[in-house]
């Protein structure tokens, strides 16, 4: 009895330390990379701003309050960016939009990776009648332009925050559900499935336990580059009245307000666009990185 529950123990910790040493394994080929390390780099302090904007700059006195005796006013000391239309500084009101922005595209990736995982994972474990359906049913999806689709839910709920996470999600859902279906199509006949289903494991701890956690390599790397795209699809709907409504800070809001001051006062639009443009290329670095890192295929 004791053997047997040394043995176990033992088992155990190998699936311990092979998990750990995988990830080791990518983070060690994910630091060779110095264009990833830079977009990581630039994401950290893009979270650490966003998590400390509190500290940084007060959200009613300099991002809210108007100050129109400074309206309009270029790069200086006292603002490093400038000021906009109404004489709010535009730094801070960037530090606030990335608490926006940020939210936004990763709960919004969130939500597209759980609904379309899950549909996706059915679909491919199951196949049959029931993935001809469920992947139809994504096909009509796609058929559709996401930023069409995240407009006509956002008209149909309302324009706010939580809307535009739901609707962002929901518009990501079928990329999401191909990828993880050809992911499971791919692990489900392998024999450690085979051995699982052997030893009596139920089709939901299969799927949780050893098909989901194999499929996650394409789900990360996707989910990084979806973060980029959920972030540009707020600044998007935003830009055109759909998205965060005045006098809530966000980067695509900001442009939409300043673009009428564009001739006169080029920083009012300028630096939000700076903001957009290069949290996009971070989140792009960091997502080839991960895909290289992740590929078992490249031995770096």
């Amino acid at each position: 009895m004791t053997s047997t529950l040394a043995d176990k123990s033992r088992t155990t910790l190998k699936k311990k330390n092979k998990k750990r040493s995988q990830w080791a394994e990518v983070w060690r080929r994910l630091k060779k990379n110095k264009m990833a390390m830079l977009g990581l780099a630039i994401l950290a302090v893009l979270i650490l701003g966003a998590v400390f904007a509190p500290w940084i700059a007060d959200y009613d006195e300099v991002v809210i309050k108007l100050d129109l005796v400074n309206r309009l006013q270029g790069p200086s000391a006292e603002n490093l960016l400038g000021t906009d239309e109404f004489g709010r500084d535009i730094l801070a009101r960037m530090i606030w939009g990335a608490r926006v922005s940020l939210r936004v595209g990763i709960l919004a990736v969130g939500i597209s990776i759980l609904i379309g995982g899950s549909l996706g994972a059915i679909a491919g474990f199951y196949g049959g009648k029931l993935d001809t359906v469920i992947m139809r049913i994504m096909d009509i999806f796609l058929a559709i332009p996401g930023i069409l689709l995240a407009i006509a839910i956002v008209s149909a709920l309302g324009p706010s925050l939580i809307n535009l996470m739901i609707a962002i999600g929901i518009s990501s859902v079928p990329s999401y559900a191909r990828i993880v279906r050809a992911s499971v199509l791919s692990i489900r006949e392998q024999e450690f499935i085979e051995a699982a289903r052997a030893i009596g494991a139920n089709d939901t701890r299969i799927i949780l336990k050893h098909i989901i956690p194999n499929a996650l390599a394409p789900v990360i790397v996707q989910g990084t580059l979806g973060v980029a795209g959920a972030i540009l699809s707020t600044a998007g709907l935003s830009f055109i009245g759909l998205g965060i409504q005045p006098p809530a800070p966000e980067w695509g809001a900001m442009l939409a307000t300043g673009r009428a001051f564009l001739r006169d006062a080029w920083h009012v639009t300028t630096f939000p666009g700076l903001a957009i443009m290069i949290t996009i290329l971070a989140l792009n670095l960091v997502g080839d990185g991960l895909r290289d890192a992740l590929d078992p295929r490249l031995k770096q």
